[in-house]
């Protein structure tokens, strides 16, 4: 069944959208929240709130690719169990130190200048994207988005673990300069 016969199922309310939402994209999906999340009992919980997240937001949402907008979903529910599960309180500390590899590129949180202009802030992230060479933007993407080890993108690209290091490193200071460039306040 392809995309659109689906999101036609969702529209129509038929909870048959479910089962062939997870039919086609549950392994996707699956690999998205592994990322994140360790458990196997965190990723299904993780797997019937993406379903429960795709039922109540399509409609109004139309999306144009399915696997994308169910990705996203994926994502954002791994991001949010894995901030409750390694809340400092309770240790873990993991996706603080992924982050913290990026916050010198990123805008601070307390300025609401920045985040009335998050649209702007998306735009200048998606050029900043596409005027990369395709082997950075795919590493760039590979551990920003998927939180992929650096270990894992090396052995994927056939290179040394400090490489990818590396080029992250220096992506992040091209990422810097364009958003100074920009008027982005840091």
């Amino acid at each position: 069944m392809d995309d659109k016969d689906i999101v036609a199922l969702f529209n129509a309310r038929s909870e048959s959208a479910i089962h062939e939402t997870s039919e086609k994209y549950d392994a996707y999906c699956r690999a998205i929240a592994s990322r994140f999340l360790s458990d196997e009992e965190d990723i299904s919980e993780c797997m019937n709130d993406v379903y429960l997240g795709a039922w109540n937001s399509i409609p109004p949402h139309q999306p144009q690719c399915l696997r994308t907008y169910v990705g996203r979903i994926t994502r954002n529910v791994a991001c949010h169990r894995l901030e409750r599960a390694s809340a400092l309180k309770r240790g873990g500390g993991e996706w603080e130190r992924l982050l913290c590899e990026l916050e010198e590129c990123l805008p601070s949180d307390s300025d609401t200048e920045i985040e009335a202009d998050a649209r702007f802030l998306k735009e200048v992230l998606e050029r900043f994207l596409d005027s990369l060479p395709a082997d950075e933007r795919w590493v760039m993407v590979r551990r920003c988005w998927y939180a992929a080890s650096f270990a894992e993108i090396a052995a994927e690209l056939h290179l040394r673990e400090g490489t990818v290091k590396v080029m992250l490193h220096r992506i992040r200071k091209k990422l810097k300069v364009v958003l100074e460039k920009e008027g982005v306040r840091l």
